[in-house]
Parts: C-alpha cells; sequence; structure tokens
C-alpha cells in the first residue's frame, strides 16, 4: 500500500474570548473543555456529565467565510468538540460576555436579578446558551424590537434552555430571564425579581440592565486576517473564483493545512481513500465529523490517528431535485433541518417540516449544531443506537450511499440496517429522502382489490411520534415510530381506503429501527374500522418485542401500540355505534382535515412528543406563575429578595470552584480504579500496555498508608468506611487503589483500561436484594436514641376499622444525586509535614478528622478548605469524604500537589444515592374515610456499611406521623447488602415518609371510591393527635397551623375551580386526563448548633466566616442580611444599610473548628444565629464609644465610629 504523501503540518490557531493561541503540538483527543480548563485562564465552561447531555460546558463558537464575509456563530458541548476540529475558529465563553472589572453582561445582571442561579455550576452554559438565541435572532430580518429588547420571541425564548440541565430546579427564574430579552414579552408575567417590587402597578422597562445588541465582537479581526492571509499564500486569485463558483463547503474555502499533529484533513473521497489503505494506518483511526457520539459511546482506547471528514465537499453537499433532497453524511443535524424546513410547497414541505420538526426534538440545539446525520445514522446501524432520525427516515423510504472497498453503493435504509455492522473502511457518503411529489405508485404494495375500485385523488398522511422522558432536550425515547400512508377514497362507498402503508419503529429494545411489514400488508386495500384495528395491534405485538435486557419492555409495547391505534384512529370510518373504540371524534381525524397539495395537514396535533400524550400540536410555551411573597421591614435587610450573594461572579463564570482553581506546579491527577464485582476476592490488578498507561506516574493502595495511618476513608457516628478495599472487594463501586498521571483524562484513561483479576467461587453468593438480607438476618442496629416510637394500640384499631387493607406493597428505588460538579478535591503537602486540601464537601469538618486518621497526623496538620460547591443534595457529606482522602494520602506520599474530578460514570458507580426500601402496609378504616389504624413493615436496602442508614427509621416515622392514624405501628429492619452504601439525599427518609402516606391514603380514597382530599382532611391531625404523635415537638396551639394553610391554598390557587375545569376536560377526552393534588407535609426540624465569626477591619468593610457551607441555598446571602442588621442596631432606628460592607469568606477547618455539616435544610437559620450572637458582642463594644463620639458631634457614621 502506498505511503501518505507527506505535507508540512501547521500550527493549531484559535481565539478565545478575543485571544489569540496557537499551539505547535496537541494531542488530537483533546477536547475544547480540556483546552479552555487546562491551557487559558477561562474556566467557565464546566465539566457536568462529559456526555453533551448538561449543557454546563456550553460555548459560542463561530466560524468566518472568508468569500461571503460572515461570521456564524453557534453553541456547542465543548466537552465533546475535539480542538484540533476548530482550526482558525473563535470561542466565547461567558467570560467574553463580561465581567466584574470592566462590567457584567446584561445576561450576567438579569440572571441575578431574577434570582436565577443556585448552585451557579450549570449557569455559565445556560449564559451562553441565551447569548446565542439573542446574537441569531438579531440576525435575522425580523421587524426591529423595541430598544433595549431583542427580536427573540417569547415561545423561543422559552425553549433556549431546554438542552440546560438546573439540578438545583431554578428553571422558572431561569426562562423568566430568557423572557425578559423578548420583543414580545409580558412584564408582568415575568416572576419575582430585584429589579421592580411585585405587584407594581406600572413595571418601568428602563429598570432593567440594558440590552446592547452588537455589542460583543464573537470573531476577531485578527483572526480574520490570518485566515485571508492564509488563503491568499494557498490558492491564487484563480483558484479562489473557482472555489466561490462551486459553492461547496464553508469549511473547504480555508482548508489551509492538511494535518495538525495526528490530525488529517482529507480534501476529497479520494485522499480519504488513500489515507485508510496507506502503510501508515493500521485500524487505530478514527473517522472524525462532530464526535457526538462518544457522547453515547464511551471510548477507552486511544486512537493514533483522526480524519476529519468535515473538509471533503462531498460529504457536506446538499442537493435537491423534483425527486430527492440529498444530504451529505457530514451535514449537521441543525443544518439538515434548515434545509428540511426552506418552504418549496406543496406535499413535499408538509413531510419535510415534520421530519424536521421531529429532528428538532432530538439531542438539544448545541449537539445538533455539531452532530452529523450521517454519524447518527451510522451509530444506529452498527451501535444499537435508539436514533429518531433513522426511524423517520425509514418511513419515508430513504436511501443510502455508501463508500465500500472503492465502490459505491446505493441502499435502502432498510437494507442498510440488516447489513453487518459497518466499521471504519465503510464510509457513507449521503442520504437520500424521497420528495413524494408523486404518490401513486412509489413503493405500493396495494392489492388488486383497490386497483379494481373507482378512487378520488390519493393523499398522504405523514405522522412521527416519540415517547421521551421529556419531549426537549437531550433525552433518548422509549419508543419512536413514523408512519407514511397513502389513502383514497372510493366513489361508491366513500370509505377511506389504505393504498399503500409504511410503519417504521424504533427504540423499543431492537438492533435497529424496522419496518411492520406484517402490519403494512394486513391494512393495505382496507378500509379501516374497530375489528381491523384490533386485528393490525394484534399482528403489531408479535413484531414489537423488546430484546432481553430491555427495561420497561411491557411499557415499550404499548406505548408502540398506542402510536398505531392514535394514528390507525385518523383513518377509521366514522361510526356512532355503542361499544365503538372512540365514542366521540377525535381532534384532527380525517372528516376534519384539510387536504393541500396531496397531504393531510391538520394531523400535526396527532404527533406524540413526549411520554405518553404529548403533542406538538398543543403549545406548551407561554407558562406563567404567580407568586406572593410577603416582605417585613421591621428586620431589614432580612427577608428581603435581594440578589444571592455572588450570583455575577456565577453568571460570568468568575466564581471558583473546586476544579477551578489552577493547579499548582507539578500537580498530578488521580482516578479511582474500583471493583466492578460485589463480595470477591481480588487476586491481580493489571494495567494494559497503552499510551495511557505508560504516562501513570504511580499507584496509590493501602500499603501506602503510612506507619499509624488508618484505612479510613469515611465514616460517621455509627462507623467507620475503609478507603480502599484490602484483597477482598464487598460492593460493586468500592476503590481498590488510585492512579496517579499527568493529566486527568490520562489518569481516567488508565483506570478504565485496568483489568482487575478477580477470584470467583470462593465466597458464598453476595446480598443483593432486602429480602436476602432477611433470610440471613443481615442488619444494622438501630441505636435507642434515634429509634421512632409506635403510637396507640394497632390491633385494637383495625378491630374498630369497618374497612381493611391487607398487606399493600410498594416498591422506592434508589436515585442518583446527580449534582451537576461531581465529587472534586485538591491536596497540596506543605512545610512541616502538614497538607492543605480544597474539597467540594457539605462536611469539611469531617473531612479533616479523616484525612487526619488515615495519614496519622495531628489534626493540626490538616487544613480542609470549602469555598463553594456545585450541588449537593446530601452526596457531597460523607461521599465527598474519601475523594478528598485519596487524594491527600497520594499527595502526602508523592510529596506533589494531587487533585481528582471524578467522571460521572465512576461517580454515579461509587455514590450510592438514595435508599432503595421495599414497604408493606395495613390499614383499617371506617366507612366515612376516618383510619383507624395503620401497621407498615420497612426494608431499607442500606448498602455494605451503615453510613448515615441508622437515622433513616426515625427520619420515615416521623413524616409518615403527618396524618392521625389511629394507631400507628411498624417493624423497620435496616438490611446489611452488597451494594455501595446508601447516603443521605435530600430529605433522606422524608420523601419515602411522606409517599407511603400518601399512597396510604390514595388506597384508602380508592377503595371508598371518594375524592382523595376528603380523606385527607379527614384524617388531618388536630392539636390534641399531633401532641400524641409528636412528643415533645408539636409546639404551641398557635404554632399549628396546617388546617388553615390547607384551607387557604383552596382560595388563593383557586384548587376548586381548577378541579372542576379538570374534571371537565377529562369527561371530554377518553385517552388523555390530567390531575391535581395538594399534600399537607409536617416535617420535623432538628437545629445544629454551628459556629461564626465577625470581623470588623480598618476600613470599616465586614468579614463572615461560619461553619455552614454555600451549596445554592443563598446560605451567604442570608449571612450578609444577618450581619448587616444585626450590626445596624448600633443605631436605635436600625436604619444604617451595612449590606455591601459584608463578605462571606470560604470555610476553612483550621481557621473556624468544629464547623459540623450543612444538612437537613436548618444550616442557614444555625449560622445566621451565630452570625449575631457574634454581631450582638460587637455593637457592645461598638456602644460606648458611639455613645461618646455621639456627646462631640451631631451625627456619627459607620466609617467615622471604625476609624476611631
Amino acid at each position: 500500500m502506498p505511503a501518505v504523501e507527506q505535507s508540512e503540518s501547521q500550527n493549531l490557531v484559535v481565539a478565545v474570548n478575543g485571544e489569540r493561541f496557537e499551539l505547535s503540538s496537541i494531542d488530537p483527543a483533546t477536547t475544547l473543555l480540556e483546552f479552555l480548563r487546562t491551557r487559558t485562564r477561562f474556566k467557565g465552561a464546566k465539566l457536568g456529565c462529559g456526555e453533551g447531555g448538561c449543557g454546563a460546558c456550553v460555548v459560542l463558537l463561530s466560524k468566518y467565510d472568508p468569500i461571503s464575509g460572515c461570521v456564524e456563530d453557534f453553541t456547542v458541548s465543548s466537552c465533546l468538540t475535539l480542538l484540533c476540529s476548530i482550526h482558525f475558529c473563535s470561542v466565547t465563553t461567558t467570560e467574553g460576555l463580561g465581567n466584574i472589572r470592566d462590567g457584567f453582561n446584561s445576561i450576567h445582571e438579569r440572571i441575578a436579578g431574577f434570582h436565577a442561579s443556585q448552585c451557579g455550576f450549570c449557569t455559565p452554559g445556560m449564559c451562553m446558551s441565551i447569548f446565542s438565541a439573542l446574537n441569531n435572532a438579531d440576525k435575522t430580518g425580523r421587524p426591529e424590537p423595541p430598544v433595549g429588547f431583542s427580536k427573540l420571541t417569547m415561545s423561543e425564548a422559552e425553549k433556549v434552555i431546554a438542552g440546560n440541565l438546573c439540578r438545583c430546579t431554578g428553571y422558572r427564574s431561569i426562562v423568566d430571564t430568557c423572557k425578559s430579552f423578548a420583543s414580545d414579552v409580558d412584564m408582568e408575567d415575568l416572576g419575582l425579581n430585584s429589579f421592580w417590587r411585585q405587584g407594581e402597578a406600572n413595571i418601568d422597562v428602563r429598570k432593567l440592565p440594558f440590552y446592547h445588541r452588537d455589542k460583543i465582537c464573537t470573531f476577531p479581526e485578527f483572526l480574520k486576517s490570518e485566515i485571508k492571509a492564509s488563503l491568499e499564500s494557498s490558492y491564487s486569485s484563480a483558484s479562489l473564483l473557482q472555489i466561490q463558483q462551486l459553492n461547496i463547503s464553508d469549511k473547504s474555502k480555508y482548508s489551509i493545512s492538511s494535518r495538525v499533529g495526528c490530525w488529517y484533513l482529507p480534501k476529497s473521497i479520494n485522499d480519504l481513500q488513500t489515507l485508510l489503505k496507506s502503510e501508515e494506518f493500521g485500524s487505530s483511526v478514527k473517522l472524525v465529523a462532530g464526535n457526538t457520539s462518544t457522547g453515547v459511546y464511551k471510548e477507552v482506547d486511544h486512537y493514533d490517528k483522526y480524519i476529519d471528514l468535515s473538509y471533503i465537499p462531498e460529504l457536506s453537499k446538499i442537493r435537491r431535485d423534483i425527486s430527492c433532497i440529498e444530504i451529505g453524511a457530514a451535514v449537521t443535524i441543525s443544518r439538515a433541518i434548515e434545509v428540511l424546513k426552506e418552504d418549496k410547497g406543496g406535499c413535499v414541505s408538509v413531510i419535510f417540516t415534520k421530519i424536521a420538526n421531529h429532528m428538532d426534538k432530538v439531542a438539544s440545539q448545541f449537539i445538533r449544531n455539531t452532530a452529523s446525520i450521517g454519524g447518527n445514522i451510522v451509530m444506529a446501524q452498527r451501535g444499537k443506537f435508539p436514533s429518531d432520525i433513522a426511524t423517520i427516515l425509514l418511513a419515508v423510504n430513504s436511501s443510502v450511499c455508501i463508500l465500500m472497498n472503492s465502490e459505491r453503493l446505493v441502499l435502502s435504509l432498510e437494507e442498510f440496517f440488516k447489513s453487518p455492522p459497518c466499521d471504519y473502511r465503510v464510509l457513507l457518503l449521503g442520504i437520500w429522502i424521497p420528495t413524494w411529489n408523486s404518490v401513486s405508485k412509489r413503493g405500493s404494495v396495494a392489492n388488486d382489490f383497490v386497483n379494481n375500485q373507482l378512487l378520488k385523488e390519493p393523499k398522504l398522511v405523514f405522522e412521527t411520534y416519540r415517547a421521551a422522558p421529556r419531549p426537549l432536550g437531550n433525552a433518548v425515547a422509549y419508543v419512536n415510530a413514523a408512519f407514511l400512508a397513502q389513502i383514497s377514497t372510493q366513489e361508491t362507498s366513500g370509505k377511506l381506503v389504505i393504498d399503500n402503508l409504511q410503519l417504521a419503529f424504533g427504540a423499543f429494545g431492537t438492533r435497529h429501527a424496522i419496518r411492520a411489514r406484517k402490519v403494512e400488508e394486513f391494512l393495505v386495500g382496507k378500509s379501516v374500522n374497530e375489528s381491523i384495528m384490533l386485528d393490525a395491534i394484534r399482528l403489531l405485538k408479535e413484531i414489537i418485542i423488546p430484546e432481553k435486557g430491555t427495561e420497561h419492555p411491557t411499557y415499550r409495547i404499548s406505548v408502540a401500540v398506542g402510536f398505531l391505534f392514535e394514528f390507525l384512529q385518523q383513518l377509521c370510518e366514522k361510526s356512532t355505534e355503542s361499544g365503538n373504540i372512540s365514542r366521540t371524534k377525535p381532534e384532527g381525524t380525517i372528516s376534519s382535515a384539510k387536504f393541500q397539495n396531496g397531504c393531510i395537514t391538520a394531523s400535526d396535533n396527532l404527533a406524540s412528543d413526549g411520554v405518553m400524550t404529548d403533542h406538538p400540536g398543543h403549545d406548551t410555551a407561554f407558562l406563567s406563575s404567580k407568586r406572593v411573597v410577603e416582605v417585613s421591614s421591621d428586620y431589614r435587610p432580612i427577608g428581603l429578595p435581594i440578589k444571592k450573594a455572588g450570583v455575577e461572579l456565577q453568571a460570568s463564570g468568575e466564581a471558583v470552584f473546586v476544579d477551578d482553581i489552577p493547579s499548582p506546579k507539578d500537580c498530578l491527577h488521580g482516578a479511582f480504579i474500583y471493583s466492578t464485582k460485589p463480595l470477591v476476592h481480588v487476586k491481580d490488578i493489571k494495567l494494559n500496555p497503552t499510551s495511557a498507561s505508560d504516562k501513570i506516574i504511580s499507584i496509590i493502595s493501602l500499603k501506602d498508608i503510612p506507619n499509624g495511618g488508618k484505612n479510613v476513608g469515611s465514616g460517621s457516628i455509627f462507623g467507620e468506611d475503609p478507603l480502599f478495599a484490602c484483597s477482598f472487594a464487598e460492593c460493586a463501586g468500592q476503590p481498590l487503589c488510585l492512579v496517579v498521571a499527568e493529566t486527568q483524562r490520562l489518569a481516567n484513561a488508565a483506570a478504565q483500561q485496568a483489568e482487575v483479576i478477580y477470584e470467583v467461587g470462593t465466597v458464598r453468593p453476595p446480598i443483593l436484594l432486602v429480602e436476602e438480607a432477611v433470610q440471613k438476618s443481615s442488619f444494622f442496629e438501630v441505636p435507642p436514641f434515634i429509634r421512632p416510637k409506635q403510637v396507640g394500640d394497632f390491633y385494637k384499631g383495625m378491630g374498630e376499622a369497618d374497612h381493611k387493607i391487607q398487606s399493600a406493597e410498594i416498591i422506592l428505588g434508589s436515585q442518583y444525586y446527580f449534582y451537576m460538579e461531581t465529587q472534586t478535591a485538591l491536596a497540596i503537602p506543605d512545610e512541616g509535614n502538614c497538607i492543605s486540601v480544597y474539597s467540594s464537601s457539605q462536611c469539611p469538618e469531617k473531612a479533616h478528622d479523616v484525612i487526619s486518621a488515615c495519614l496519622g497526623i495531628p489534626n493540626h496538620n490538616v487544613r480542609v478548605i470549602t469555598r463553594r460547591v456545585g450541588g449537593g443534595f446530601g452526596g457531597k457529606a460523607l461521599k465527598s469524604v474519601p475523594v478528598a482522602t485519596a487524594c491527600a494520602l497520594a499527595a502526602y506520599k508523592l510529596h506533589r500537589p494531587v487533585r481528582m474530578y471524578l467522571d460521572r460514570k465512576t461517580d454515579m458507580v461509587m455514590a450510592g444515592g438514595r435508599h432503595p426500601m421495599k414497604v408493606n402496609y395495613s390499614v383499617g378504616f371506617k366507612d366515612d374515610g376516618k383510619i383507624t389504624a395503620l401497621h407498615v413493615d420497612l426494608l431499607i436496602n442500606a448498602g455494605i456499611t451503615e453510613d448515615v442508614s441508622p437515622i433513616l427509621p426515625n427520619n420515615i416515622i416521623g413524616t409518615l406521623k403527618k396524618y392521625d392514624w389511629g394507631a400507628l405501628s411498624f417493624d423497620v429492619k435496616i438490611c446489611k447488602t452488597n451494594h455501595s452504601s446508601k447516603s443521605a439525599m435530600r430529605g433522606p427518609g422524608e420523601v419515602q415518609g411522606s409517599f407511603i402516606a400518601e399512597a396510604v391514603i390514595e388506597h384508602v380514597a380508592s377503595v371508598l371510591s371518594v375524592d382523595t382530599d376528603i380523606i385527607r382532611k379527614m384524617n388531618m391531625h388536630t392539636f390534641s393527635s399531633l401532641q400524641l404523635f409528636y412528643e415533645g415537638s408539636a409546639g404551641e396551639p398557635s404554632e399549628y397551623t396546617l388546617p388553615s394553610i390547607f384551607h387557604n391554598l383552596v382560595l388563593t390557587a383557586r384548587f376548586q375551580d381548577r378541579v372542576d375545569e379538570i374534571k371537565q376536560f377529562n369527561s371530554c377526552n377518553k385517552w388523555r386526563k390530567r390531575g391535581i393534588s395538594r399534600v399537607p407535609i409536617v416535617h420535623p426540624v432538628l437545629v445544629r448548633p454551628t459556629p461564626g465569626k465577625v470581623g470588623i477591619l480598618n476600613d470599616g468593610s465586614v468579614v463572615v466566616e461560619v461553619g455552614g457551607i454555600e451549596l445554592g441555598q443563598g446560605l451567604w446571602t442570608k449571612i450578609k442580611q444577618m450581619a448587616a442588621y444585626a450590626l445596624s442596631q448600633l443605631w436605635d432606628d436600625g436604619s444604617l444599610d451595612l449590606l455591601d460592607k459584608v463578605r462571606v469568606v470560604q470555610a476553612d477547618t483550621l481557621s473556624l473548628i468544629q464547623g459540623g455539616w450543612t444538612a437537613g435544610s436548618t444550616t442557614s437559620e444555625s449560622s445566621c444565629e451565630a452570625v449575631r450572637l457574634a454581631c450582638n458582642v460587637l455593637v457592645d463594644r461598638l456602644m460606648p464609644l458611639k455613645k461618646s463620639l455621639g456627646e462631640q458631634m451631631d451625627s456619627v457614621t459607620w466609617d467615622l465610629l471604625i476609624q476611631q
């Protein structure tokens, strides 16, 4: 085979926020995100999922066309975008929009003013999605908007962040921020903000931070000049003219180098074939278009060579004629959508528009902007990817052109899917989508019966369907489908007859999308009625068979059947006989549809686009809400809806999280190797010889714990967890050792490629189910001091009951935390055998103690610092400690800084999450719904160690007691199993307890056939019963306000009106149903003591330190308000405004000891009380001086007082 002709490699050049970066050598596997975070000062883009699914890493990518002079701006997922693919491009991050020194952007300021950021980890990505939408909307030819607004519309604004996740659930406020820029916004519909008071009669829009259009330059002039200069040196003016006339791919116009390191840029199919056939190329080569497939299929192997397909004109072309649209395989999904939506009139526009509308639901905008349509099809063909695009293109008889062994082949999409999985030597060149201009005979399988009838002109009906966890954004479908029918009306009978039918189904648990051929053949030539429809459904159930191991198989089958049923309803002849499947004519049926140019256009309302029944025709935009906030001025500024402390810094990317801290000199990176099996002996760990393993610096394991240290990685008052397994792994996810390498990517790769050798069959089977734990009496004890107490006599209560429900069962699964920032830490060795650790932790004090014990050094030699946490939800409490401890151990041994940022998969495997449990209950109740007795059996799956599991019974039963059950008994067992230890998660036990209580209430209501609200009110506590169930914590009678709150909610929220509206809706809709509910909650609160420290500096500014951690809950904001209020008491009227003088600083375990835990929803209040007490001491000290100064002068200011 010939060798590749060598050409001079050129340095890679990119611009970031207007700054030029030139790299002479770069690993082609480097992502844009890795480059930004490790090679630049811009840390705004964050690593959330590493799959393009969360939006935390979103940046704006800009490309310049030197021929037209146009700049194309679009968002990309920087965690998937390879750096080498953006040569001569410009990148804008949230720091490029504005900052604290030069002034924040109006996006940053409105995010702050609408309270749209909590922990702030996702906010920079949100800002870039908003900026891109504004920027591109303003480029359109729409009418000029009012001054200070953009051309963005309200409906567009509500979808701007469809692909961005906010785990803190602040979407309403974020959407309000987006809508505030829209030209057609209703200002009164915007929620609570700091720009105007709620309920203001005349809202002054000038109070909004002003939106400057065209303020941000996304592509610097110097880079344009370099591109032009490069073109001039590479091509003659004649060749430039030739390129312009060819009108080929933009990228080919300025593809200035053939290779960047091991990154190849072929300019033609022939060049590509030459590369693939050359002696230099083996199997370790990757063909790259958008690289978004790595978000689906994780790459463990390291590729030697990359070939960028985007510079090949044939793969990027789009050709349209009367018979089809041909789309090159490298064309992005976003570009394909634009082409398909181009209005050419007639039936073709209707079908293509529906295909495009469905594609709009695939992935998210920043993924579609780079993902190629060919890559999506190839993943579906060889990787069992549940592609929506493959299904909808299959339904319209699309074809593909492939290159295999230098031969071009044209295959139907169905044939392509049935072919053997293609490798890198099979190249998909393009996709052909037929236009369906002629509907007479295309692919028809109509029988002689149809051909012999007198038929009117045939029409087309085309629908696409999708059932997914979310209708918009990154959500893989449970089932997708697309149906195309050619129908005619018989002249004699007037019945609709199916001439031709194509039914495509995908994602239901099959290797690829399929055609339901048997159903098609059965229906063609028939007029659809109820019996025909039922027979077709029976046939479909024989075809839609999910593969073994598919989750929710029954659900997927039922959804597929529902899609076909909904489609055939349109074609079903009208019938009013009793017992018909559809007694009322469904909206959008054929009888009311409009025929235009051979297509039925009224059926848009029928295309399912969410789980079960979310229809795109039913616009879900223009969300509205009402929030009533009463603010007292008695304790100003406490309680005022001020901006969250540091929120602009979060939006601008300047807020520093642990992984944003610049790496110290000689810093190393760690990654865990963990067990993938439970209850097994570990014989050996082999590091497979790869480019990643060659660069390993060290392996840290149990043997590296210093003399005097302990193998401890975490722990609570109930017991300790080991840092590393010995030779025996008790559960999957248990750390075995730590790989330390020069970069995080190399450490992760080496850990993933490691092979753990297990000795199987030498121990007993693992305990995985709570039933197995019961059989083997594998339990954890609940200490007496937190053991809940039973109430009343259960058997007596059951004897008084008119009705009984015996042994009903509830199964509650686990839940992953999904904090946006995964577990992370940075450990830095210090002098005198000391170590400092930066940890994203809810309990730095616990990390401090465990690190000290593990290293065998005194507590005063350890310092743990936490500034802010990118989401916690309980998962950054004990679960953060092993990461901090492992980093500290590695740094202690290697005498070099070591940091670690867990990849999402490792985090999910090790985190544990919420406790799963099995619940059985028996309940007795009267005819009127009054419950007389309840017994609950609880089996809680705690995992392998105690963690905080012993608190669960008390929390569950405490919340379960929110109703007056008459008598309450229970049997709770905490099961020790061979799963990773479960831990506290956002209302640990309280969530499950409330769920169980409501399940019992609804079950009773169902048995009695009464409204659930009647049962709730019937069993709501009186103050007497509250005292019985909550001994010692019921408070005073005047404090028990739940019944009045429950009643007032009906009045203020129009609850009864909404109930009536829902009943009316449900009576008119056979298949779609709505519901509404109000649920009372009684939550026992535990307030823990928390330290606080307040200092006044020489210039009058105030510094505050507390044990509580800012997780996004606004703790720092409350602290600032409390400090400002407490210090203002130096003045009798409390009028002094000190809010801007107060700064809250990071938690430091050597500066403020015994900081405690930030958990239980009360740490903010405890910290505020500590600050109030500290301020009172300062006020007592300053008051005599103020009085003395007041006797000498007319007025005393704060600054004057402090100067003295």
